[in-house]
């Protein structure tokens, strides 16, 4: 059985001389999967304290309600639009970590990828998105019953992306369950794999986060190894065989 370590080393390989396609692969998805803030409203006023500008205060009061009622009102008819644009980052955003899964997977199968297979599901993009939906509902339900439940739920579900990216045709439904098997007995596994890289993650911190280029790569092929592994889904090497010496 392999341990953390030897996940590494296979993403080590997998990596090499690959480094710089999985980089840039690793900044799209950031980019296309990531979400932003959205837009802030600061108001900053004083009220006049002397008594002989009561006039001014007053109808500074009223400028004041006015300008509420008026953000009130921007925000009522942006509301939709909000609304609009986070469900489009969220689609969006599950369509490209499948294909980020299916990247990694090529990766780590030493096949042939390319930055192409990021965008690959967009033709499955009602599944997947359903599949991502479903498991982040199932986590948020189990977190209310508190954080070690919830984190249990988000390593129970965390094979989804890469079942979606090799059985698109899997329901939601289906996704879901097969990793929670899949993961049965083995999410401790992948959490001693996700906290052997903390050495790694401190020295990022402290290059203000640049060494996430290098480090994002590297964990996600680990975790596309690791997926292999417990999943029994690894190519077998084709050898050709060599034709016996004939006798003389």
């Amino acid at each position: 059985m392999k341990n953390a370590s030897d996940f590494r080393t296979a993403a080590r390989a997998a990596l090499a001389g690959n480094w710089g396609m999985a980089l840039v692969a690793s900044v799209i998805v950031s980019l296309l999967g990531g979400g932003s803030a959205g837009p802030s409203f600061n108001f900053e006023f004083s009220l006049p304290s002397s008594d002989t500008e009561i006039v001014k205060e007053y109808a500074m009061r009223e400028e004041i309600l006015a300008a509420f009622l008026a953000v009130g009102l921007l925000l009522i008819l942006l509301i939709p639009l909000f609304l609009v644009i986070a469900a489009a980052g969220f689609v969006l955003g599950s369509i490209i970590e499948v294909g980020d899964a299916r990247f990694n997977l090529y990766l780590i199968d030493e096949r042939q990828t390319d930055l192409a297979h990021i965008f690959a599901y967009f033709r499955y993009w009602g599944k997947v998105t359903l599949a991502s939906l479903l498991r982040n509902v199932y986590i948020f339900l189990w977190s209310l019953l508190f954080i070690i439940p919830g984190i249990i739920a988000s390593y129970s579900y965390a094979m989804v992306p890469y079942l979606m990216a090799e059985t698109p045709t899997l329901t939601a439904g289906e996704a879901v369950t097969r990793s929670k098997e899949m993961m049965n007995g083995n999410r401790f596994r992948l959490f001693c794999l996700e906290l052997s890289f903390i050495g790694w993650d401190l020295l990022c911190i402290l290059t203000f986060g640049i060494g996430y280029l290098w480090l994002t790569p590297y964990k996600k092929a680990a975790r596309a190894d690791f997926y292999r592994e417990i999943s029994g889904t690894r190519p077998v090497i084709e050898t050709v065989a060599q034709p016996a010496p004939s006798e003389t």
